[in-house]
């Protein structure tokens, strides 16, 4: 099992659980967080008074696949959906998952997604 994090620009969240549900990859965990890579932030004009934007709003989805084979596609399918060609696209991060359990009927790994 692997658990596939990727975060992305806000409006492009609807384009890429769209294309995963369309793989038949279901189930997905979407945080709103804040964060800045190469962009490091900007600089804002609000009533006269210029202030520093440091955190970028962004989109972290998580989800987790049984195998290999999904975690390829579903990393395409992201990547594919949530390009846009200019910085601040996002990263995807993928991990091994050792262990799964759906507490309400006790089902594991698999079983559980």
């Amino acid at each position: 099992m692997k658990k596939i994090e990727a975060i992305i620009k806000p409006f492009k969240l609807e384009d890429v659980k769209s294309a995963l549900l369309g793989a038949g990859i279901e189930g997905m965990t979407v945080s709103e967080v804040k964060g800045y890579g190469q962009q490091k932030g900007h600089n804002e004009l609000y009533r006269g008074a210029e202030y520093v934007v440091d955190f970028i709003p962004k989109v972290k989805i998580e989800i987790v696949v049984s195998n290999e084979e999904y975690a390829q596609k579903a990393i395409q399918l992201i990547i594919e959906n949530a390009k846009t060609g200019k910085i601040g696209d996002g990263k995807i991060f993928v991990m091994p998952v050792e262990q799964t359990i759906r507490i309400r009927t006790g089902e594991k790994d698999e079983e559980a997604l």
